[in-house]
Order: structure tokens, then sequence, then C-alpha cells
């Protein structure tokens, strides 16, 4: 008997010192008071929504008890909610005020209160509502036998209203599963802008019914229909997020002249055509805006597209246009004279006016790049900064001059996720910049920010390895509290993060297997598994330089394609080199040398899985360099024996090499260190 009433006492001491730095919520929210009691959940576990909600809430509270009822093994007895004060004794009450209205904004702030036994959300609208619901998820503790909440009370707003994901389906077509598995993940993390790139150089992804050539010349056969562009804004407004199409013009517009070289800027002897680009880059072309059959087309486009999309926001793209095919053309130039435009800023300010009308008779606001940002154009234009340039302004660049210019503006400079940068560079990134003077209302205008993901090298494979879990953390800046900005506190709690949000359907972990289980020939994948976790692909572009190694249909299997930023090895491995240069005790040793041997014999075990596995061969020369070196500093270090220096630089450079398998090591700045400390 006694030893169950310590088992008992263990068990509530367990339950009761739940502290802050062990939650692992994110994003992380304004207030939180945590208290030493719990609530522990059963199969009775009931919920109650009282108000007047939008019928969304009953969509996501019943998501929330399956996700919860999934994650416990819990057969919970409630199913499946449908009306308001279906349970007015229910140990979680959910209590909105009104219908929330999917938009900038809106009231989405919530208070959850976890008590012994009662959960109560008290939120204004149902969007607050659902926010608190992942919240209380992410609030999930358990010890050796049961399932509980910490009691706390948590209030919690958004920082910014904006907090949005860009993706590019049309230089690689996303099927609508991808889509709606990544409008689940965003909704987790809070965000509530989904910004749908349709169009560009590589294709034209809308069903157009009276304009069908645009799919059967520039699509490829893969497009939404327009049922299933229904079906997603659907699926994205039940869960809080808002819909922002972009069609992009006057340039990256291949895929719209491959149909209609009619509205095109080229000129030349006989007919002019147009092909679907296969590379990826900037290219020249771009819409008449001379024509006024560009703008008969545009309008038309328009009006069968908007309806699709019944958001206040429009994105016309308006990048990169370099202007050539405009220079070559004199009717253009004499268009430009006529109409008193000194250059072709002026020119595409004009050309974007006119699109202004067309989409307001839809009831919707203009939205593009920055290069749209002209003194002319409309204050009503909502200004993307993407650049990031200065300017002769503070560090925010486009941004602040949009701001002060008058300009509503929001942020993707730093949230570049296809870049494949750490997550550091996005998280400490914030869309005030603390050295920008900016009056109160020039602050009002900068709506939040948004995580892009160009789609140049991604497929429905391994396309969420590369916006999550990164984006996680974007979406927690653009969210919390701009002081919340702690680096250790985000690694440990993304991790965590990050398995919740496979839970939900997204594949960045086990798509990893699926892909190195292809390199291997189906042989066993640890050593590539090992390699991986040291290895990030190229950045900054760099992996697919000048963008024609990898064209539309090149393979995405490869090892580069398997790796990821912020290599799960690298991190600790650095730890692991500071601890033993600060302390060169055995224990430090142990651990510097056990990543050594590792690589040792991963190196052995990855040459000899190469005998029948081609796709293995172009990671030999790096994983034989870093091999190489870890034999010679585990004589150092282990053996106690000097050895020649010059080698070993000549190794330790060999390890910086970017050209193999399109991967770079991320422990070559650990290697440095270690050797360096080893040498002073």
């Amino acid at each position: 008997m006694k030893y169950i009433f310590i088992l008992l006492i263990s068990s509530v001491l367990s339950n009761a010192q739940v502290k802050m730095d062990q939650l692992n919520l994110m994003p992380w929210p304004q207030s939180i008071n945590l208290t030493d009691g719990t609530f522990t959940l059963s199969k009775s576990f009931k919920v109650n929504i009282t108000g007047n909600p939008n019928p969304r809430i009953f969509i996501g509270t019943t998501q929330f008890l399956r996700r919860l009822g999934g994650r416990t093994g819990l057969f919970f007895e409630q199913d499946y909610l449908t009306k308001v004060n279906e349970n007015p004794e229910a140990e979680l009450q959910i209590n909105c005020v009104r219908n929330g209205k999917v938009g900038l904004y809106e009231e989405e702030s919530y208070q959850l209160d976890i008590q012994p036994n009662k959960i109560t959300i008290d939120a204004t609208t149902d969007l607050g509502a659902l926010h608190a619901l992942e919240t209380l998820l992410q609030l999930l503790q358990n010890n050796n036998n049961s399932y509980y909440f910490p009691t706390t009370i948590i209030n919690d707003f958004p920082r910014f209203t904006w907090r949005g994901l860009m993706i590019d389906v049309a230089r690689h077509f996303e099927p609508v599963d991808v889509i709606k598995r990544n409008l689940d993940a965003m909704a987790s993390m809070k965000m509530n802008v989904f910004h749908w790139h349709l169009s560009d150089d590589q294709g034209w992804r809308i069903e157009m019914k009276k304009h069908p050539k645009l799919i059967e010349m520039a699509s490829d056969g893969d497009y939404y229909t327009q049922e299933e562009i229904k079906n997603i804004v659907k699926y994205a407004d039940e869960r809080g997020i808002l819909v922002v199409p972009e069609i992009d013009v006057p340039g990256h517009a291949s895929a719209i002249l491959t149909a209609y070289p009619e509205i095109g800027s080229k000129i030349g002897n006989g007919k002019i055509t147009y092909a679907v680009e296969r590379n990826s880059g900037i290219f020249t072309p771009t819409l008449d805006p001379s024509n006024p059959k560009t703008y008969q087309l545009l309008s038309e486009i328009f009006d069968e597209v908007c309806p699709l999309f019944p958001g206040g926001y429009f994105h016309i793209g308006g990048d990169e246009n370099q202007g050539k095919d405009w220079d070559a053309n004199p009717k253009i130039q004499e268009f430009k004279k006529k109409n008193k435009l000194v250059n072709n800023h002026e020119l595409q300010t004009y050309f974007n006016m006119q699109l202004i009308p067309m989409l307001k008779k839809h009831n919707k606001q203009l939205m593009g790049w920055e290069e749209i940002m002209t003194e002319n154009m409309s204050k009503d234009a909502i200004i993307h900064a993407w650049r990031g340039t200065n300017e002769g302004l503070d560090s925010g660049g486009s941004l602040i001059k949009a701001a002060k210019s008058g300009f509503k503006t929001v942020l993707s400079n730093g949230y570049y996720i296809d870049l494949m940068l750490g997550v550091e560079n996005h998280y400490l990134n914030d869309p005030i910049p603390k050295n920008s003077i900016l009056t109160s209302e020039e602050k009002a205008r900068i709506l939040g920010g948004e995580a892009t993901m160009w789609s140049e090298l991604v497929t429905p494979l391994n396309i969420d390895s590369r916006i999550w879990p990164r984006t996680a953390a974007i979406a927690e800046r653009l969210w919390s509290n701009e002081n919340v900005t702690d680096m250790n506190s985000l690694l440990k709690r993304l991790k965590t993060i990050s398995f919740r949000l496979e839970e939900l359907g997204i594949t960045h972990i086990r798509n990893k297997e699926v892909i190195l289980r292809n390199i291997s020939n189906n042989e066993k994948t640890n050593a590539l598994e090992n390699f991986s976790n040291i290895c990030e692909p190229l950045k900054i572009y760099s992996r697919n330089s000048g963008g024609t190694k990898y064209k539309t249909y090149s393979p995405f299997t490869l090892f580069a394609d398997a790796c990821t930023p912020d290599a799960a090895d690298a991190l600790a491995f650095d730890i692991a080199v500071n601890h033993y240069l600060d302390n060169k005790n055995i224990e430090n040793q142990i651990f510097i040398t056990d990543f050594l041997k590792k690589w040792i014999t991963m190196n052995s075990d990855l040459i000899n899985l190469s005998a029948n596995a081609p796709l293995v061969q172009p990671l030999l020369p790096l994983s034989k360099s870093l091999s190489d070196l870890s034999q010679q500093l585990l004589l150092i270090i282990d053996k106690k024996q000097s050895v020649n220096l010059a080698v070993l630089n000549d190794l330790l450079e060999q390890c910086d090499s970017k050209k193999h398998a399109d991967v770079e090591l991320a422990i070559y700045s650990s290697l440095k260190k270690l050797l360096q400390g080893l040498q002073s």
C-alpha cells in the first residue's frame, strides 16, 4: 500500500512541476501565468460552445478532439460538434461572441483559463477560439500513466495582422493535398494568409473556361480546376486563413504569352511565338502595355478568376521586369513618348494603374512586389517588400520606404525560405527593424510578413522539408512579442513542434527516408542518414547557379533534396567543440571523438553502399575528406600525436568544398574552430 501511495505522490508531483521552459508553445503567447495544478484528461472529456460563432468552430473543435484523441489514445465519447450549447456541463467551455471574418484587422485574441476541473476559452471571434485550441493542444503534458494540461491563464493576441506563407505552384505544380496539408500546418502556427503564386514563366495553373488556351498550351496538364480552387479556399476559410491569389504581370509572362503571343512585346519578322520556360531565372517575355488587347484579356481573366477568391486582395506580381522587349519595340517607345512616360518604371506604373479598376470591380485591393512602388502609384496598393535594398534608408529598405511613402506593406525580405538559410536568419529578422525611425502611423502601415516558398527546386516530395519547421519560427516572429528572441528556447521548442507538424500530415521527416532509400537502392540508409545530418543544400541559389542545371522536369530525388538547413548533428557538434575547447576533460573529449569515429565509420559504410548504388558515388569525395580529417584529429586528441599541419589544413579546406552532390558540410566552421583551438 505504501508503494502505491508513493507512486501516486510522485505522479502528482510530476504533474505539478511543469515549468515555463518545459512548455513547447509556438508561437509563444503574449502572457502566460503558469500555476502548480493540473487538469487530467479522461475519455469523458467533452467540449461545449456558446455564443454566435462561424460554423468553422464546429469543424475546428471536432478536429481538436480527434487530434487530442490520436495523441493520447483516449476514446473520447464526444464525436462531432454541430451546434452551440450542445454540452452545457462540458469540461471545456468555448465562448465566442461573434462570427469571425477571415481577413486583415479581424479580432484574433483569446484567453485560455485552465483550472483543475474546468477549461475556459473566451474569444470575441471563433478565429481567436481556434488559436486557443492550438495553444491548448501544445500545452499537453504526460507522466507515465496519464495525460494532462498544466493549470494556467494565457492571454494572447497577434503582433501583426498579416502572417503569411506563399507557395509558388507555377515552377513546380503542387497537388491539392500538398496545399491542404500546408494550410493545416499554417493554422497550427496561427498563420492567416496563404499567398498562392499561380502563374509564371513556367506555367499557368488556373482552369479558364473562357480562355481554355491558357491550360491547353501553358500548363502541361497541371492546373487546378475552378472547383478545386473553391474547395481549397473553403478549406482555408475553415482554418481562419485568407487566400490571396497571384497572377504575375507584366513580366514573368512566358506562360500567358505562349497562349496569347499577340499581346507580347517582342518584335520580329513573321509570326512571333513564345514557349513555356523550362529553366529558372529572369526572362524577357513581357506583356505589351501599349496594346489595348492586353487590358481586354486581363480584364476578362480577372472577371473569371476574382469570383473564385472572396478575399479582398489580389497580387499582380510586377517584379523583375527588365524591360528589354519594351526597349527594343519602337511602337512601345512611341507610346511612352505620347504619354510622357520618362522610363520603363513609369510605363509599368501606367500598366499597373489600368489594373486597379479591373480589380476594384470585384472589390479587390491590388498588391504587388516592391517594383510597383513609384511616385504615381495609387496609395491603395499594398507593397510586398522582397529585396531589402537600403536605398539610403534604414535596414528595412523598401519596407521602410513604402511605410514612409504612405503605402501599406508586407515584408518577405529575410523570409525567403527557398534560400536554404538556417532558422536563425529568419527568426531574428523583424518586420520593424530596431534602428528604424517610424511614427506610429507609419508602423501601422507595416502589416506583417510572409515566408516565400519559390519552387524552382521543390516537388511534392520535398516541399514540406523546405517550408517546415523553419516557417514555424517565422510564424512566431509575426505573432509574438518582439522581445521573444531566445534562439536556445526556439530550437528546443522547434524540435517538438516539428513532430507535431508531422502529426498533422506534413511530410518533412518521413519523406527524407523515402529519398534516402532511393539513393541507397533500397539498402540500409544509416550511413546516408548520418551524412545528411551534417550536410546542408547549397545556399542562396548557388545549387542552381544560372537556373540551368535543374529544369522543370529534372530529378529532385538526390542527396541535396534529402538534406535540410539546420543539419541536426551540426549544432550538437558545435556545442561539443565549444565545451571541449573550454575544458579538455575526458568527458568532453569523448563527445568530440565519438563524432569523429562515427564519421570515419560512415565513410567506410558509404563506400560499401556505393558498390550497388550509383547515386552514392557523388558523396564520396566529401565524405572521404571528412573521414581523413577525422583520423588526423583523432591522432591529436586521442593519441596525443603530432601531425603535419599543412596536411591537416589542406584536409580542412577540402571539407569546405561546394563541388560535391550540391551540398556543403555544415560542420566546417566547427571543424575549423576545433583545429584552431588545438593549434593554439
